[in-house]
């Protein structure tokens, strides 16, 4: 995972919303990243410092006043080593604090000691959120290159309904992801993602469709950002949360799926197909529901387009995923031969569609084979755009 070995600053500030963020810290902590946490005065009186403590294995710092060594210059050090300063929860008075510029607690010192980009997660009262002060405030943070996540509607803490809930964990890990992405080997490219599978309607309630689970396609799109690309993310009736950062275009057919790539395309540096569209339709799907007559049923079905091998803008690298039942290799180099594509996917398909791991084989228009072995899906998924990213590479050379 793309956290591996980064340096993280956690910002806690003085919210009810504080304890949401120990499953952030705990989160970045497990994919691998150093997380040194500091909290406000406030902060500590919703949650203790003893709990970041545990869950990082690093200690808290709360003490503005706290003990420099001459290898931790306090603030100075942290700001220095970090590579992005997440602030969650970020309360009202810490947004102006960071706004105005002020230092007079450990995370606003640091914030400004410090050119680190920042991950502002707020939460407050929704009066709080829509005052015209705060909401300058944070147009000033944008406009320094802030990220900001806006806050979710719902029930606030006073019992009051509006805007002001904290961002969900895995919007704030996917937000630090971006963020720590942005200077990666695909910055300034964008990539365009498909995941999931097409249903294809017989009548209103019915269709047509496949086992395809999106969790591949959505791995690679992650994969793509962590790297610094810009991805559209297309997907076909997948029920996972999309990766932040991602433009995201959802659609239901193959047809839909060929027209909303196709204009994603226009733009784009390199497509990975990893969506398992239909190969046939129904040729005259019932406007009504189709009752049952006692007998079988025969249905008319039509060929759809096929989506990647339709797409030929040139200077545009395609990658493609053949699932196979038999005949993995051969079917995979003639698909990639037909479809015109740069680097063809091959994977088992009895043991890999809806599955949480792959076992993918690589076959290059070089002709050259890397056999990736079995492994989860998100890592597997971060071995192929290593790939794609190569090819882009020996493009440009």
């Amino acid at each position: 995972m793309s956290l591996h070995g980064r340096n993280v600053i956690l910002g806690v500030s003085g919210s009810i919303a504080a304890y949401k963020v120990v499953q952030v810290a705990r989160d970045l902590t497990q994919a691998g990243a150093r997380v040194d946490v500091l909290m406000t005065e406030g902060a500590t009186r919703f949650i203790t410092p003893l709990t970041f403590q545990t869950l990082t294995r690093r200690p808290v710092i709360t003490d503005l006043w706290q003990d420099w060594s001459e290898d931790a210059q306090g603030h100075i050090s942290l700001g220095e080593e970090a590579e992005v300063m997440l602030i969650a929860p970020a309360s009202a008075q810490t947004i102006a604090r960071l706004a105005l510029g002020l230092a007079d607690d450990m995370v606003s010192l640091t914030a400004l000691a410090t050119y680190t980009p920042l991950v502002i997660a707020p939460a407050m009262n929704y009066h709080m959120w829509e005052h015209p002060a705060t909401r300058e405030h944070i147009h000033t943070l944008e406009s320094r290159g802030a990220t900001i996540l806006s806050p979710g509607r719902g029930t606030l803490a006073s019992g009051a309904v509006g805007e002001g809930r904290l961002a969900k964990p895995v919007e704030i890990l996917g937000a630090v992801r971006w963020r720590l992405g942005r200077g990666g080997r695909l910055a300034g490219t964008r990539i365009v993602v498909t995941a999931g599978g097409t249903r294809e309607p017989i009548d209103p309630v019915r269709y047509l469709s496949n086992g395809s689970s999106g969790r591949m396609g959505y791995a690679l799109a992650q994969a793509a950002i962590d790297e610094g690309a810009d991805v559209t993310l297309i997907s076909a009736n997948v029920d996972l949360p999309p990766p932040w950062g991602a433009d995201g275009v959802p659609v239901t057919t193959a047809a839909q799926m060929l027209d909303a790539t196709s204009r994603a395309c226009e733009r784009a540096d390199a497509l990975v197909m990893a969506a398992a569209v239909s190969d046939y339709t129904p040729a005259s799907p019932s406007g009504q529901k189709l009752k049952k007559t006692g007998g079988g049923l025969a249905l008319d079905l039509a060929e759809t387009a096929d989506v990647v091998a339709s797409i030929t803008r040139p200077g545009l690298l395609k990658v493609g995923f053949a699932a196979e039942t038999e005949h993995l290799r051969e079917n995979a180099r003639a698909k990639l031969e037909r479809k015109g594509l740069d680097l063809i996917v091959a994977n088992d398909a009895n043991a890999t569609i809806g599955a949480p791991d792959a076992a993918l084989t690589l076959i290059r228009a070089d002709g050259s084979v890397e056999e990736l072995g079995r492994r989860p899906k998100e890592q597997a998924a971060e071995m192929v755009i290593a790939a794609l990213t190569g090819l882009m590479n020996r493009k440009d050379t």
